[in-house]
């Protein structure tokens, strides 16, 4: 059991854009760059969470990890939200020079992700994710890893579980 635990790939998971979309319904906020509490103590970013989409990741057979700049409150709001149980989290490192990053096209996340991952299959679920970043991870990671971009106005949609699913499929495989 802990070898299947092991071998399981990481799902890293962004919480706006994919999750919360920002193409929201009228009358919400347009910008999600920073989870804020209304006064009743709820984030009105929420109602734009698909509940549906809760179960469809915990089905997946990955470890499902938070890599969001919600940090931890994403345990807090998101996954309860979704019925996710709680997530461990990726602890962003301080940003020395994002100078050199931007040059070669790099998000932010990305030299995080490969080193929390330490060389462990994963997906990264995010909608900025580029082709720098694709070539960087085929470069600096030693295992298997699916950048799934998610548009950022329409979030995570059902369909999107079809391509992810058939990466895990052929992961299996290998």
């Amino acid at each position: 059991m802990v070898m299947d635990r092991l071998r399981r790939p990481l799902l890293f998971l962004d919480v706006d854009g994919p999750l919360i979309p920002f193409g929201g319904t009228p009358g919400h906020e347009s910008d999600s760059s920073t989870p804020s509490a209304r006064q009743d103590g709820t984030n009105p970013l929420l109602t734009r969470l698909d509940p549906e989409l809760g179960p469809l990741l915990s089905s997946l057979p990955c470890e499902l990890v938070w890599a969001t700049t919600w940090m931890y409150e994403a345990n807090r709001s998101v996954g309860p939200a979704l019925g996710l149980p709680t997530l461990a989290v990726v602890d962003w490192p301080e940003r020395s020079d994002d100078r050199v990053d931007e040059w070669f096209g790099l998000h932010w996340k990305t030299r995080a992700l490969i080193e929390w991952a330490a060389g462990r299959s994963f997906i990264w679920i995010d909608d900025e994710i580029g082709d720098g970043d694709r070539e960087w991870v085929s470069v600096h990671h030693g295992g298997r890893a699916l950048l799934h971009r998610v548009d950022p106005r329409i979030g995570l949609q059902h369909n999107d579980f079809a391509a992810l699913t058939a990466w895990i499929d052929a992961s299996a495989d290998r």
